[in-house]
């Protein structure tokens, strides 16, 4: 039965218009397709803000990540560093592009002064692990480099994601604290994708995660392309799934939040509780009766209420 007693009322047409899908192998071209369409839809020019595209060059290999750049118009001349978020799109690891959150980062921008960077991470099954890590952590060394131009503080760069841009921030947080080269503020992570063993078929997950929107089928789709193996075998990288590190101690502050039926709530209020114990300071949120991806519903009560929380784990690192 498909839960839509617990889901929140207002979330009901969003739900009906979205019937969930299994994505696999067929159906991913179909969908890169159908996203890429929708994300040349997006106006690119927003009032108060600029955006620019770049590139970052790549340690792991000879590739040139792309990014895109949204700051606030006009510049801040005030002196004072601002705050950058870089940022990491969804799309289960499979599709998706920078693009498709211009007009989130164009909010923090003209709203917080933010300085948005999106990174175009390569997708899998094309590019696996650690091509994605690699690329958003070379979006984040770019940001430091350029922290004089782009008028921010080193110390008040946060790196951020939904879904599986949220656990490739989490892995990306992960890997720059164990290479301690560049510090990162805070970690937001919204709904992330951020543990393999979820997709394995004996996972036991809550009665109603993942009935609505990003399935368990799709989860194991997502994951197996990313780590060009079966999710939950012995010996996967945390920098792929960032659960998997035995130690989160050292971790930046992190803010969480995920809906009651997201497929993802019990790794994600998991690795929450994880991250508590360690020692690291964390907001944990868990939505009543939101699902996947539910913040994209338009202007719903339970939208806005998700918009001012990111704020306000913004500003607390000292944005605007």
């Amino acid at each position: 039965m498909r839960p839509h007693h617990l889901l929140d009322p207002d979330l009901l047409a969003f739900v009906e218009a979205l019937p969930p899908s299994d994505m696999d192998e067929p159906a991913l071209a179909e969908t890169r397709a159908l996203l890429g369409r929708l994300i040349a839809s997006i106006p690119l020019e927003h009032p108060g803000c600029e955006v620019t595209r770049t590139r970052a060059a790549s340690r792991h290999e000879e590739y040139d990540v792309p990014l895109v750049v949204v700051r606030p118009r006009p510049v801040r001349d005030d002196g004072v560093p601002g705050t950058a978020v870089v940022w990491m799109h969804g799309g289960g690891y499979l599709a998706g592009q920078a693009e498709q959150d211009v007009p989130l980062l164009a909010d923090l921008a003209a709203e917080l002064g933010v300085v948005g960077v999106s990174v175009d991470y390569r997708l899998a099954p094309e590019h696996p692990h650690p091509a994605p890590v690699e690329d958003a952590y070379a979006g984040l060394a770019w940001v430091h480099e350029h922290a004089e131009e782009l008028g921010i503080d080193r110390d008040r760069v946060i790196v951020a994601g939904e879904s599986a841009g949220g656990g490739l921030a989490a892995a990306l947080s992960t890997l720059a604290r164990d290479r301690a080269e560049l510090p990162i503020a805070k970690q937001l992570l919204v709904y992330p994708m951020l543990d393999d063993r979820t997709a394995r078929p004996d996972a036991e997950l809550s009665p109603f995660a993942g009935q609505l929107l990003w399935t368990p089928a799709s989860n194991r789709f997502g994951w197996r392309s990313l780590l060009g193996e079966e999710p939950g075998a012995p010996g996967i990288s945390p920098y792929a799934s960032p659960a998997r590190a035995e130690d989160l101690h050292g971790l930046p502050p992190t803010y969480l939040e995920v809906g009651e039926l997201d497929l993802f709530v019990d790794e994600d209020v998991a690795y929450g509780h994880r991250l508590i114990k360690a020692g690291v300071p964390t907001e944990l949120h868990v939505i009543a009766g939101a699902v996947h991806g539910y913040n994209h519903a338009g202007d719903l009560p339970i939208c806005r209420d998700h918009r001012a929380r990111i704020h306000r784990a913004i500003e607390t690192v000292g944005g605007g």
